[in-house]
């Protein structure tokens, strides 16, 4: 073999090799992060690769959004470190935090410690707006939607007040009881008749109403229910061993400072304060009383 071939040989080697290495160091100097899909998959992707672009400037790390399909996919994406941060419900948040210990809540926004349910009905059931503290008898027989099997506001609070108000599981209070997945698809589904009620986040009905998805005439709110902690940022506990020390305060700060009008909107928050573990342990309680939690 002569020198020249030999010499571009040893040439293509040594760059494959560089380009093999450097690949794990790219990904490990990575921030990757994952949020529910609480709501239509279209403007979750939107919201977030634009929060992706916000926390790379902000924090001077490549930033990366990944999107899940299940509540659940973002709980096992965060355990298994293929996320580090997540854009959790205070349930999802509760089951990420006990599964890694050492994660902590870092951000909430100016409305999640005081969140709350919307109890929906098509307009065909009759049923009337209910203005007083207990959940409306009148939901009793008629078949009923929950969002997501893990969603806060979609499932673990209103099960609970349910079951304080009105004394029975939903098996017993409901003709059936169905799971759409997310808020977007219950508020569909009740409009449509496909089942009579349901419960979603109050954010992600005003947010429908808003965008035009809503027919009133179709699907009103009958009830809203008291007041809980709910959404959060999670940070996993390991993420200043990776990226340097003091960038979990960093992160925080990038977040709190958030401040852009169009990026507060998607979500939709005026803004974002600082969170910690314990502002969650109401959930902890209700998701133990539920069996939902060891």
């Amino acid at each position: 073999m002569s020198r020249r071939p030999a010499l571009a040989l040893v040439t293509l080697f040594v760059t494959l090799f560089v380009t093999l290495a450097a690949a794990p160091l790219a990904v490990a100097n990575t921030l990757v992060f994952t949020a529910i899909p609480d709501e239509d998959e279209t403007r979750l992707q939107e919201r977030f690769q634009s929060v992706a672009g916000y926390l790379s400037e902000a924090l001077d790390v490549d930033v990366r959004f990944i999107p899940v399909t299940s509540y659940a996919a973002s709980v096992t994406a965060f355990r298994n470190n293929q996320v580090q941060l997540a854009w959790f419900g205070g349930f999802t948040g509760v089951q990420a935090r006990q599964m890694v210990p050492g994660s902590i809540a870092i951000a909430q926004g100016v409305e999640d410690p005081e969140y709350k349910s919307y109890f929906i009905a098509n307009h065909a059931t009759g049923i009337k707006t209910h203005e007083e503290d207990t959940a409306p008898q009148a939901l009793r027989d008629v078949t009923f939607s929950f969002g997501s099997q893990s969603s806060t506001s979609g499932r673990l609070m209103p099960e609970y007040f349910l079951r304080e108000h009105l004394g029975a599981s939903p098996e017993a209070l409901f003709e059936r009881v169905g799971f759409s997945g997310n808020h977007s698809r219950t508020i569909s589904l009740v409009q449509s008749g496909a089942y009579q009620a349901g419960v979603v986040s109050y954010k992600a009905w005003e947010n429908e109403v808003a965008s035009g998805a809503v027919n009133l005439d179709q699907v009103q709110v009958i009830w809203e229910t008291p007041t809980y902690p709910d959404y959060q940022w999670t940070v996993r506990g390991d993420v200043d061993a990776r990226f340097g020390e003091g960038f979990t305060q960093r992160l925080q700060r990038a977040l709190i400072d958030m401040d852009d009008p169009e990026l507060l909107a998607s979500f939709p928050r005026s803004g974002f304060i600082p969170a910690e573990n314990a502002d969650y342990q109401e959930l902890v309680e209700v998701a133990r009383q539920l069996d939902l939690l060891d």
